[in-house]
């Protein structure tokens, strides 16, 4: 077999094109391909679009960190301040010790989502894979990190993600159900709620597992003491305030996360009202907070740190293209602690509420 020309060995490594190949087939230079490698800005959507389009058929994205060598995995958080997130980061950076991969961690603070010095940083790293919590990407974005074959998870979308976006979830209808069902059981018939963002899918979900608990006890709904939060423990100290104020006030609430429940315990505090005496609490979530609050807080476990386990295991698989599902919602399930109990007599109401 004759010796490949010096141009044949030089545009090819281990069977793959090289940049300086690519460039020629694009007919572009060799600093136009490196600056849409890397994600930097300076090129066109056309000429961007072709070259991502070559890397992607010539196979040389794949040539970047093989997980069971090592390499780096980026996680993407809300900000690093929450128990949430902190669960979330617990999950993801249990899974890359056992793999041998650096955990990189990004945090999007008062952003919605990634910005552009994101994505070229992100490039430039070449992570084998992503981890995003509550957070979205461009289509740009996503087109990028394919031709790159960086695969990408959201953990607990906010929204319902693209079909081409795989995502880790959990049952937070089923979770609305649970709470609800519990104060229902306990003899509370006047139950509010003070849920996240109505624009936030898990929100929503939580809300109307609540409202069928309601409909299937056979009550009345009282939109007069529903409210909607921020997931803060300020937010649900406000909320709470306002509705304990009321000549016909709750003698229970269900609330988006525990952060928010804590809030009502606050303002049920400075109120002069005991919980659960006078007012029974759950939130959602379980968090170390909810542990550590006195009285300890009744809350529907959401699996943070499994859910994150599971993406970040569900990235890696689509790295080695060993997927036979990119969609999954874990158990939620209830925890009874000391923040809920039976109404005081003539307490629990005659009707109860309803988000709308």
């Amino acid at each position: 077999m004759p010796e490949p020309t010096p141009r044949t060995a030089r545009e090819h490594t281990a069977g793959r094109p090289t940049l300086e190949a690519i460039a020629r087939r694009a007919a572009v230079s060799l600093s136009t391909v490196s600056k849409v490698l890397n994600g930097r800005p300076g090129v066109s959507a056309e000429t961007r679009s072709r070259v991502e389009q070559l890397l992607h058929d010539s196979g040389y994205a794949r040539r970047g960190l093989d997980p069971e060598r090592g390499g780096l995995l980026e996680l993407v958080v809300a900000d690093l301040t929450s128990e949430w997130s902190i669960e979330i980061i617990r999950g993801v950076e249990r899974v890359t010790r056992e793999m041998g991969l650096v955990l990189g961690l990004s945090a999007l603070d008062d952003h919605l989502r990634p910005g552009a010095d994101w994505i070229a940083g992100v490039l430039s790293r070449r992570p084998v894979a992503i981890v995003l919590q509550f957070s979205d990407l461009t289509a740009s974005h996503r087109r990028q990190l394919r031709t790159r074959n960086i695969p990408l998870v959201v953990v607990d979308p906010a929204g319902d993600p693209p079909a081409d976006v795989p995502a880790i979830g959990a049952t937070n209808w089923a979770g609305g159900v649970a709470a609800t069902r519990h104060l229902l059981g306990l003899g509370h018939t006047r139950i509010a709620v003070v849920s996240g963002p109505a624009d936030l899918m898990c929100s929503r979900a939580r809300v109307a597992g609540y409202q069928s608990a309601l409909q299937e006890a056979g009550l009345g709904l009282d939109p007069a003491i529903a409210a909607a939060g921020d997931f803060t423990r300020a937010s649900g100290e406000r909320e709470g305030r306002r509705l304990l104020a009321r000549d016909d006030r709750p003698s229970a609430f269900v609330c988006g996360n525990d952060s928010q429940a804590l809030g009502v315990m606050d303002a049920a505090f400075a109120l002069g009202l005991e919980v659960p005496g006078d007012v029974s609490v759950v939130g959602f979530d379980d968090v170390a907070p909810a542990l550590w609050a006195r009285p300890p807080l009744t809350t529907i476990r959401q699996p943070l740190q499994e859910m994150a386990e599971e993406a970040t295991r569900l990235a890696l698989r689509l790295r080695a293209n060993d997927v036979e599902s990119t969609r999954l919602e874990l158990a939620t399930s209830l925890v009874v602690r000391s923040s809920t109990s039976a109404p005081r007599s003539g307490a629990s109401g005659a009707r109860a509420s309803l988000l709308v």
